[in-house]
C-alpha cells in the first residue's frame, strides 16, 4: 500500500532513513536468517515457539524494509537554506510555551520528531515567532505560542 505523498525531508534526515535502511537490509537481515535457522533445530515446527517469534521477527523486519524504502523514494529533500528561517517550516526546532506556561521544545520532521502531518505539525507550519497557533487534538483543543524558531 503505497502512498503517493512526497515526504519532505531535510538531509540529515534522509541520511539517517538511509542508514537504518542500510542496517535493517544487511546485519540485522542476516541475524534473522541465523534465528530463524538456530530455532528449526529445536523441533517439530508446528510447536516450536522460537521458530514463530523469529519469523515474526522478521516479517516486522521486512514491513520497516518496505516502509523505509517507500519513503525514500517520495522524499523530496528541502532546501533548508531557502526555507525563510523566521518561520516553522520542516527541520525547525521550535520552542512553544502552552496556556499555562508549560514550555515544550519539538523539531518539525517526519524522522523522529513531530511530523508536519501531525495536529501539532500543521498548526505550527508556517508560524513565526511570537504567533499563537491553535492546535486541534484529539484529544482537544489546545493554545499555545511560538517562543523561538531555530535551525
Amino acid at each position: 500500500m503505497r502512498a503517493e505523498k512526497p515526504e519532505p525531508l531535510t538531509r540529515s534526515q534522509k541520511e539517517q532513513l538511509v542508514t537504518e535502511l542500510a542496517e535493517l537490509e544487511g546485519p540485522r537481515r542476516a541475524a534473522a536468517v541465523e534465528a530463524i535457522k538456530t530455532a528449526r533445530g529445536f523441533g517439530d515446527l508446528s510447536e516450536n515457539f522460537e521458530y514463530h517469534a523469529a519469523k515474526n521477527e522478521q516479517g516486522l523486519l521486512e514491513r520497516r524494509i518496505t516502509v523505509l524504502r517507500d519513503r525514500l523514494q517520495r522524499a523530496v529533500l528541502v532546501d533548508e537554506e531557502a526555507v525563510d528561517s523566521g518561520s516553522v517550516g520542516v527541520g525547525s526546532k521550535v520552542a512553544l510555551e502552552d496556556e499555562i506556561g508549560e514550555r515544550m521544545d519539538v523539531e518539525i520532521s517526519s524522522v523522529g520528531g513531530v511530523s508536519p502531518d501531525s495536529p501539532l505539525g500543521r498548526s505550527l507550519m508556517g508560524a513565526k515567532a511570537g504567533d499563537e497557533v491553535e492546535v486541534a487534538a484529539p484529544s482537544g483543543t489546545w493554545r499555545a505560542r511560538v517562543v523561538s524558531i531555530g535551525r
